[in-house]
């Protein structure tokens, strides 16, 4: 999958950059944990754009599935107060992944 275009402008500019081996290993398995080609997780990187692994995807998953049971566990008459302060820590966590 050399070159392969994004939208629609084609990616074909090369940059090369020198690096140790085990920047280059640190930067295959960040790739890999985020589900990037290594291209692609350094263009993300180096233009300030956001970089997500499948470990953030999973968690704001259960971050959004917990909310929702604090949601109904408030509605049905749980401790409002204690019922209420989780649902808005589950809250903050949610847009702190999600910056």
């Amino acid at each position: 999958m050399p070159f392969e275009p994004i939208g629609p402008v084609k990616l074909d500019a090369i940059v090369n950059v020198r690096l140790t081996p085990d920047e280059k290993a640190d930067l295959v398995r960040q790739a890999g944990d985020a589900g990037l080609s290594v291209s692609e997780l350094v263009r993300r990187r180096a233009l300030g754009r956001r970089v997500d692994t499948a470990l953030d995807r999973a968690t704001l998953n259960e971050l959004r599935r917990l909310g929702g049971l604090f949601k109904q566990a408030f509605a049905t008459g749980a401790d409002k107060a204690q019922t209420g302060a989780a649902l808005q820590a589950v809250r903050e966590a949610i847009e702190r992944l999600s910056r």
